[in-house]
């Protein structure tokens, strides 16, 4: 198995068909998918799948399969996506709520926004999310990330955060 990130605990790989039913698990839970529109049926959930799998061949980068022990237990990664009428790379993930509260997001999307700069010459990624996600807010803050902005669609208050390559590279200074 070829895996993009190996953090601590955690390793990122691309996404295959044999992760169909645990990334159902993920993405059609009702409590998981809470701010988003409605949770993701089985026809959404391959859709998704293969979004993912297609992204990678295109970009080199996707919302990769997060393992733990070689158990899918989650996707994390970049995606391009359209915030507010701009074409952006967003940083998003999504957990299986029996790991939820372990730090394995936070750990994941530190290692995915590392990744993000060392290997693609955008300048700039984000995060966004519906602005009552408070988890998902707080693991763009602790990212690095900072609010930019807010908008509305499709009358859901929506919250921006990014950090730039210079914000970046300037934070690792300073912990050098």
């Amino acid at each position: 198995m070829k895996y993009i990130i190996e953090t601590k605990r955690l390793k990122l790989r691309v996404m295959n068909d044999n992760d169909f039913d645990s990334l159902r698990a993920v993405i059609s839970d009702k409590e998981t998918m809470k701010y988003y529109p409605k949770p993701y049926d089985d026809l959404g959930v391959r859709k998704w799948l293969e979004w993912c799998i297609n992204l990678d061949k295109e970009k080199g980068f996707c919302l990769w399969a997060v393992t733990l022990d070689d158990k899918f237990i989650g996707d994390c990664g970049i995606s391009i996506q359209n915030i507010d009428g701009k074409i952006v790379p967003e940083i998003g993930y999504h957990l299986n709520k029996n790991y939820w509260h372990q730090g394995y997001i936070s750990e994941a999307s530190k290692a995915v926004k590392k990744w993000f700069f060392e290997n693609t010459d955008y300048d700039e990624v984000f995060s966004y999310m519906n602005a009552e996600n408070k988890p998902s807010i707080n693991i763009a803050i602790s990212n690095g990330m900072s609010f930019r902005k807010k908008y509305y669609e499709d009358g859901v208050l929506h919250y921006v955060y990014s950090i730039t390559r210079e914000e970046y590279e300037n934070g690792l200074l300073d912990f050098m």
